[in-house]
């Protein structure tokens, strides 16, 4: 099967919301361009801490997270951060991870920007019924 890499840009949304309103310039939004881990088994993004601390993001609490191995630990909650992979976006929060960690992008914003994990082509594809747009049930 192999892993997906993809890279993301990753842009600090309060940022980008200040320099919406004028309240900042364009070029103070902080933001990372970086390579993840395509992993439909995790649920949500997971960004080193020094990516978080980069991107300005700050902590809204704290949840136990369990790692592929069985271990589960307490980890810290970022928010929010709005990940773009072409031209599709999902702003989300992000689990802290350790410094230097494997950047996860999870199932949630997966499941956002209507993507799935190709493993044979080793990439992101837009699912068939949404080419252009994500679509979503209401």
């Amino acid at each position: 099967m192999g892993q997906v890499v993809v890279e993301l840009q990753l842009e600090n949304s309060v940022d980008r919301e200040l320099a919406r309103r004028g309240a900042i310039k364009e070029e103070e939004v902080r933001t990372l361009t970086t390579s993840a881990l395509a992993d439909s088994g995790a649920g949500m993004l997971m960004l080193p801490q020094d990516m978080v601390e980069a991107l300005g993001l700050r902590e809204v609490r704290k949840m136990i997270v369990e790692y592929a191995d069985t271990r589960k630990e307490e980890r810290p909650v970022a928010s929010i951060v709005t990940i773009m992979i072409g031209n599709r976006e999902a702003t989300v929060e992000c689990v802290v991870g350790p410094p230097t960690s494997q950047v996860l992008l999870g199932q949630v914003p997966l499941e956002i920007m209507d993507l799935l994990v190709d493993c044979p082509r080793q990439q992101l594809a837009p699912r068939p019924e949404s080419p252009f747009l994500p679509m979503h049930r209401l």
